[in-house]
């Protein structure tokens, strides 16, 4: 159980803990600018804090459980790529992805789910392949 619970929480905080800094101290001001520009209202309430949280658990458990097929730098190129890049195709072709965001949250999204990936790695103790 500590082997399984205690990486998947720990992963979970930092990616919890990275997202709010990058999307709300690095990012807000032009996920805001470009909702407006769509009429819209960047969602900003409490409930969508907590669908971000089940995202960051959902995260860490899909790390988790690549880390036991891959090595860590394997498993946090496969988790970013699954976990960002679907993302940001997704909502790009939604329309409500802020390009200019791309060049400070692709690299700060890599660290991301390499420190993510390590922490799964260090804690679950997983071999190397």
């Amino acid at each position: 159980m500590k082997k399984t619970v205690l990486p998947i929480l720990l992963a979970t905080v930092w990616i919890s803990i990275s997202e709010f800094v990058r999307n709300t101290f690095l990012l807000h001001t032009e996920w805001v600018e470009h909702y407006r520009q769509l009429n819209m209202v960047f969602p900003e309430q409490p409930l969508n804090g907590a669908v971000w949280g089940i995202w960051s658990l959902c995260f860490a458990v899909a790390i988790f459980i690549v880390s036991k097929k891959f090595s860590w730098i394997q498993t946090a190129l496969l988790s970013w790529f699954v976990g960002f890049m679907f993302m940001w195709l997704v909502i790009g072709n939604l329309g409500v992805l802020p390009f200019s965001i791309l060049p400070v949250a692709v690299p700060l999204s890599v660290l991301e789910a390499f420190v993510a990936s390590f922490i799964i790695s260090r804690f679950s103790q997983t071999e190397s392949k």
